[in-house]
């Protein structure tokens, strides 16, 4: 079968298409044929090693860790799935840069990380939405769940996880304020939750959310990193939640603690979904509740590209250069 590896960390030309052997599924094994598989900026980090705080990974490495499929074999022990059941998953059950192999036209997983989906969603719509709504979903749930009245700056809301977590904070009755990188994004991010949008290429952010938000907002979503979090502590309200949840720009820089404390009292989060659905049950349960908002309106899974796998360096270079809105899907 085909694959994407990369046997070093760097640009998307490490990415390389090869034919691998793949082995029988383990006992508790599940075989599941790739139909789409989700395109994230963690796989960026983990292709440029930027999510390491110890050693690296293994080469050679096939990334991914996000995909929609179809059951082609189960292992000996495996009970609840048979062939032609349609799956998806984000992750592995830990952290979710680690045991990564969804750039592939098959992969064995195991049965108890595998999320089955309705007749309603679509493949290409579980592979955009599973990580990036289950990333949205633990910083609703766990670090800050705006309420009527709030205000929220969401950076980079074009984006996957950003244009989501606009929406359901729109959803939830928020006043949601979006940085953008042109026109076209900003046109987006009206359409998916935002009321107000900032280029950040063009303004600095920091005094026209202030002119937007006189008060301060109430809580900074930002996937971003290090271009933006620690300047956003400048636009937060006293006892605020400063919540980063991505790199985009790079890592956030250290900083000293007791900035929260002189910036207002602020709270700081670093979640990561993983240690939010880290059971069969918590797991299903949540992306229930994603299908169901999508169901509902509440939150469109825009599929803005489907690329052919073997084009994923492509799509990566793309992603890294602000040419994508919404999601991208690699398709095998």
């Amino acid at each position: 079968m085909k694959a994407m590896v990369i046997h070093r960390h760097g640009g998307p030309e490490v990415l390389e298409c090869i034919d691998i052997d793949l082995a029988p599924p383990a006992p508790d094994e599940v075989r599941v044929r790739h139909t789409a598989i989700g395109l994230n900026f963690s796989d960026i980090n983990v292709r440029n090693g930027g999510f390491y705080l110890g050693s690296g990974p293994e080469f050679p490495l096939i990334l991914g860790n996000e995909a929609a499929g179809v059951v082609e074999s189960v292992g000996s022990q495996v009970q609840g799935w048979r062939p032609g059941d349609r799956v998806a998953y984000a992750g592995t059950g830990g952290l979710f840069f680690v045991d990564t192999g969804a750039y592939a036209e098959q992969r064995n997983m195991k049965a108890a990380h595998l999320v089955r989906l309705p007749d309603d969603i679509s493949d290409a719509q579980a592979a955009a939405l599973l990580l990036k709504g289950l990333t949205a979903a633990v910083v609703i749930h766990r670090c800050f769940k705006p309420q009527r009245g709030d205000v929220v700056l969401v950076h980079a809301a074009a984006s996957g996880v950003g244009s989501l977590l606009a929406q359901w904070s729109a959803h939830l009755g928020a006043t949601v304020i979006g940085t953008v990188g042109s026109e076209a994004k900003a046109a987006f991010a009206r359409e998916h939750g935002c009321h107000q949008t900032i280029l950040y290429r063009e303004e600095e952010f920091v005094p026209a959310v202030r002119r937007l938000a006189p008060q301060g907002v109430a809580a900074v979503f930002d996937g971003v990193g290090q271009d933006t979090f620690v300047p956003s502590f400048d636009v937060l309200r006293p006892f605020g939640a400063a919540v980063n949840y991505g790199n985009a720009s790079g890592n956030v820089p250290p900083f000293n603690l007791m900035l929260l404390a002189q910036k207002g009292c602020l709270a700081l989060h670093r979640p990561g979904f993983g240690f939010y659905a880290n059971t069969t049950e918590t797991r299903q349960a949540a992306c229930d509740e994603l299908f169901q908002l999508v169901r509902s309106g509440a939150l469109e899974v825009r599929v803005s590209r489907q690329v052919p796998l073997h084009e994923a360096a492509q799509a990566h270079a793309d992603a890294e250069q602000g040419r994508s809105t919404g999601s991208v899907v690699l398709v095998p």
